[in-house]
C-alpha cells in the first residue's frame, strides 16, 4: 500500500478523561508512517433500531461512510461488567447492519483493551473477539492486547508518561500494521 493505510480507531468509553481515549491519542502520536490512524469517539451516535434501518438517520450514515472508506479498524476499549461498553455495542449494531451490508466487511481488525485495573479489559477483549467474526474482516489474534495498570500512565494533560507501556503500544502497532499491510483492501 503506498498511501498510508486509513484506520478507524474506535473509542470504546464516552467519558472525556477515558484512558481509552488517552491510548488511542497516544497511538496515533506514534503510529508508524505507514497507518494514518482517526481516532473516533461514540458521544454522536445515536440508538440503534431495527425500525430505523429503511431510512437511517444522518449520523449513522456518517459512521458506516468512515468506517466503508477506511482500510482497517482498530477498537480500544474499557471493560464494563466484565463486557464491552453499552455504546461500542451500539456503534456494531449500528455499523454492521443492514444484514449482509456490514460497513466492517473485509476491513483488518485489531482489538486493545484498557483498564486501570491488572486485567486490562480481557473480558471485553474477548466478547469483541465473539461479536466481529461474520461482521468484520480479519481480527489480528496474536499479539492479543491488554493493557492495564493505566492509573498513573498519563500527566494531567493526557500525554503517555510510561516508556514501558508506550513501547508495548508501539510493538503492537507494528504488527498491526503488518496485519493491516497483508489484509487491507
Amino acid at each position: 500500500m503506498a498511501n498510508p493505510a486509513r484506520v478507524v480507531v474506535i473509542v470504546g468509553s464516552l467519558r472525556k478523561d477515558a484512558f481509552s481515549l488517552k491510548v488511542a491519542n497516544t497511538l496515533k502520536a506514534i503510529a508508524p508512517a505507514s497507518l494514518a490512524l482517526d481516532v473516533t469517539t461514540l458521544g454522536g451516535l445515536s440508538f440503534f433500531s431495527q425500525d430505523l434501518e429503511a431510512s437511517p438517520p444522518a449520523d449513522w450514515i456518517a459512521f458506516r461512510d468512515k468506517l466503508k472508506a477506511s482500510n482497517a479498524v482498530l477498537f480500544i476499549t474499557p471493560e464494563y461488567n466484565r463486557s464491552v461498553p453499552g455504546v461500542l455495542k451500539n456503534a456494531i449494531d449500528i455499523a454492521s447492519r443492514p444484514y449482509g451490508q456490514s460497513s466492517f466487511n473485509g476491513k483488518p481488525v485489531g482489538i486493545i483493551g484498557t483498564s486501570p485495573g491488572a486485567h486490562g479489559g480481557v473480558s471485553a477483549v474477548k466478547h469483541l473477539q465473539q461479536i466481529l467474526p461474520g461482521i468484520s474482516g480479519p481480527i489480528l489474534q496474536q499479539p492479543e492486547m491488554y493493557v492495564g495498570q493505566l492509573g498513573d500512565a498519563f500527566d494531567a494533560a493526557g500525554t503517555m508518561t510510561k516508556d514501558s507501556v508506550k513501547e508495548f503500544l508501539a510493538k503492537y502497532l507494528d504488527a498491526f500494521a503488518a496485519w493491516v499491510a497483508v489484509h487491507a483492501k
